[in-house]
């Protein structure tokens, strides 16, 4: 049974203006037949990181031969931020080169990395700020009807591509912890952290601590705590969150996307 292409769209554009909705008139001009599925038009303006961390986390979940378009751009339309198309594992990228794909080129070292520069895939006379209509939408349908990614442009070297500052978690002394920082924050205001569950696999008793809370046992959801408690969970994208039960855990504790956590063994934490 034939399947139609899976293109997934992740941005900072939001939705009260009309700029997605532009994007998928160009796809759907293009290639009719597209699934346009959005992933998330929330990632904080000019968020790099964040689209990096949601787009690695999220990926995974999407049949083998997704094309992701993702648009968080903040040097758009200057000659030194190139515009690439990616064959990474079973799936597709179109996106700007500034370090959003580096969780990416970790998670799949081996890669096809091309530049997008032949005109006939893209609008003529691009925007000089709204590439994401002009040139990463009609890439993304063009790979979807069938074009391969080598006739998109020159290839590159992906070890050439941009990296962005990665979160770096340190190991507190005497093996009682870690410390790192808050990389994230949803909706809700739970606080996503860089803190991994792979490193408490050894089933001890832990405790998060970040901003003004007061160490916070590692629970399983959030009923195991009263409503407007704070508590530490491992969250479903694999990463130690920090969370308050029916409220804002972000603007209660005053912590927000790099400030510092840290996680440790029951007993030995210390102030921030």
């Amino acid at each position: 049974m034939h399947q139609p292409p899976v293109i997934a769209l992740l941005t900072d554009f939001g939705l009260e203006d009309t700029f997605v909705g532009v994007m998928k008139g160009v796809i759907a001009t293009i290639c009719r037949e597209a699934r346009v599925i959005d992933l998330t038009h929330a990632i904080g303006p000019r968020n790099v990181r964040q689209a990096a961390f949601h787009l690695d986390r999220s990926s995974g979940y999407f049949p083998d031969g997704t094309i992701f378009v993702s648009v968080v751009d903040p040097g758009v339309g200057m000659a030194t931020r190139r515009a690439i198309g990616v064959q990474a594992g079973p799936y597709r990228f179109i996106a700007p080169d500034n370090g959003l794909l580096t969780l990416i080129f970790e998670r799949w070292p081996s890669v096809r990395c091309h530049e997008l520069t032949n005109a006939n895939y893209q609008f003529a006379n691009p925007s000089a700020t709204f590439h994401g209509r002009d040139i990463f939408s009609p890439a993304a349908a063009h790979l979807a009807v069938g074009v391969p990614l080598e006739a998109f442009g020159p290839a590159i070297d992906a070890a050439e591509c941009m990296r962005m500052e990665r979160w770096q978690n340190r190991p507190l002394g005497d093996e009682k912890g870690w410390a790192g920082e808050i990389i994230a924050t949803d909706h809700f205001g739970n606080l996503i952290t860089s803190l991994e569950a792979g490193m408490i696999a050894d089933g001890g008793d832990w405790t998060v601590k970040a901003g003004n809370s007061a160490p916070l046992r590692i629970v399983r959801t959030y009923g195991e705590v009263k409503p407007g408690h704070p508590l530490a969970y491992i969250g479903s994208s694999g990463m130690v969150e920090i969370a308050i039960r029916n409220g804002n855990a972000s603007a209660e504790l005053g912590v927000g996307e790099g400030d510092a956590v840290e996680m440790c063994r029951a007993g030995s934490a210390r102030p921030l």
